[in-house]
């Protein structure tokens, strides 16, 4: 086992390749310790670098439009008025969270993306 840690961009190849030769180890042999180690330095490496931050809840909700093909007159039920819908939509009003329960219940979309300007 040769591990050194992640300083950049070629390290982090370097990691997936060596990943991909023990990936399938069997537990309690040493390749799977060199596996799990090498998860954590890849996973702390794309933490530090490469972050992923909560979707815009505007940005959540066009995006489930899209997965079902829905209209903005498809999201009264769970905002209110087409007037409402259309200034949620074009960032004019916020959400409420009784608007926020409504499409996490009805759409499934994650409380997380929907509260993360609220």
């Amino acid at each position: 086992m040769n591990i050194k840690p992640i300083r950049n961009d070629e390290d982090l190849h370097a990691a997936f390749k060596q990943l991909e030769l023990v990936y399938h180890a069997q537990e309690g042999t040493q390749d799977a310790d060199e596996m799990e180690i090498l998860v954590t330095l890849i996973e702390a490496y794309e933490n530090k670098h490469y972050p992923i931050s909560v979707s815009d809840p505007v940005e959540a909700i066009r995006f489930r439009m899209e997965q079902q093909g829905l209209t903005p007159k498809d999201l009264e039920p769970y905002i209110g008025s087409s007037g409402r819908v259309s200034e949620v939509l074009n960032r004019r009003r916020r959400l409420s969270l009784k608007m926020v329960k409504r499409l996490h219940d009805g759409l499934h979309i994650p409380y997380e993306s929907l509260l993360s300007a609220v």
